[in-house]
């Protein structure tokens, strides 16, 4: 009965903890999601593997021994109210701690255990803000732009301007950071081989600038790593030094914590690929680096970036046009009273067109409906009897427009 009480506690933490995981990285959800619901990805993510595996097994296969990969970096602000826009103090802090992080300059690095300091690595890889787009225009790699949905989900519609988020530029030539806010998820990365145009990482904006090592986490999944329990019980990650483990780490440990036969080490959960608090994450492996640069050899899937055209200096010097701020955040109707037409402001949020408008009177009978074409849309009520009149729509989102009018 004892062993019984015991099994059932822990698979309750088990749930327990992987909810608190589920919190801050959702990029192995992301990865199931995404290959249930596109089985031939499967096909191109295996075949990255293999290639993979011969880089870093056959000592022949061309690979990259040494030099600084620099990745060219773009900022996907979108924000929906002005408390969200991030400011360029709060990228310059996070890309430094990321390059700190990756090179080993981290000033928490004399906290590595002993046990694991001779595996620790500088991965010799620096992200940069990009300073020409992908039309050689200058840049300084920050994209702020509004939009009207107040909250993402881990769905990548951030990741196209016609779902109100914003288009990625070439992810052959850049990586891509959004940073929105997230609903219930700190951030999550794409697979390595999915399609290019979500290619790159999602930030929640909470999750997103001073010492928050998000970010690491997210760039290592988006260079390859797994989580060191590779997704499973005791499962693989891919990466011979790093030891295996039952499962992710909560909290900040501070003694050794064996797990799957690992003795006498331990769980490395000082490692950036579990889940520990940020101020216990430390290192990176040699076998992990491997594993990171593996994917900008010849013929990689990464490679492209090596050539990228993304930190020259642009052949034209004028930015592109930030997007204007709308002036209110809700539909706006005018005038009111009116004679002949009233015009609904709807510039704040364009989803509304193609959408059909109703008009009925007190009796609540329908007057009549009106296409939505315009951001700015004009109806006509020239015809209609003097008096009170409500006009109201909704949209595929679930938002309503419900306002009344008085035709003169």
């Amino acid at each position: 009965m004892k062993a019984g009480v015991n099994i059932i506690f822990l698979l309750l933490g088990l749930i327990s903890n992987q909810l608190i995981a589920q919190m801050n990285c959702v990029t192995s959800s992301y990865a199931q999601e995404k290959l249930k619901n596109n089985p031939a990805l499967n096909n191109s993510i295996n075949g990255i593997e293999r290639f993979t595996r011969l880089v870093l097994e056959n000592s022949s296969a061309s690979r990259i021994e040494s030099g600084v990969i620099k990745i060219p970096v773009v900022i996907h602000n979108l924000y929906h109210t002005p408390g969200e826009k991030i400011s360029d103090a709060q990228v310059a802090s996070q890309l430094e701690l990321l390059n700190k992080c990756f090179r080993r300059k981290n000033a928490d690095s004399v906290n590595t255990p002993a046990v694991f300091k001779g595996l620790a690595a500088d991965c010799e890889i620096e992200f940069q803000l990009a300073t020409s787009d992908p039309r050689k225009r200058s840049t300084t790699g920050i994209i702020r732009k509004y939009t009207p949905v107040s909250k993402w989900i881990m769905d990548d519609k951030m990741k196209f301007s016609a779902e109100m988020g914003d288009d990625a530029w070439d992810s052959k030539s850049y990586l891509n950071i959004w940073v929105c806010n997230m609903e219930k998820f700190a951030g999550y990365a794409s697979m390595v081989g999915g399609p290019e145009d979500v290619d790159g990482i999602v930030m929640g904006i909470a999750a997103f600038g001073g010492t928050n090592k998000t970010i690491v986490h997210e760039t290592g999944h988006w260079l390859g790593l797994k989580h060191l329990w590779g997704d499973e019980y005791c499962g693989d990650d891919g990466v011979s030094d790093t030891p295996k483990q039952a499962s992710y780490t909560t909290g900040c440990p501070t003694t050794i914590r064996v797990t799957c036969g690992n003795g006498p080490t331990g769980d490395m959960y000082n490692n950036y690929m579990d889940f520990t608090n940020d101020a216990c994450m430390n290192l990176f492996t040699e076998g992990q680096k491997a594993r990171m640069r593996a994917l900008f050899v010849g013929g990689a899937v990464r490679n492209s970036l090596l050539s990228s055209k993304g930190l020259d200096a642009p052949l034209i010097f004028e930015a592109p046009l930030p997007d204007e701020d709308p002036k209110w955040l809700e539909p706006k109707m005018y005038p009111n009273p009116a004679t002949s037409t009233v015009t609904l402001d709807l510039s704040y949020d364009i989803r509304w067109i193609g959408k059909t408008i109703f008009v009925t009177n007190l009796h609540g009978q329908s007057i009549m409906n009106v296409m939505i074409t315009a951001k700015f849309q004009q109806i006509d009520i020239s015809r209609l009897q003097p008096g009170l009149y409500f006009l109201a729509a909704k949209n595929d989102q679930g938002l309503s427009i419900k306002m009344k009018f008085v035709k003169l």
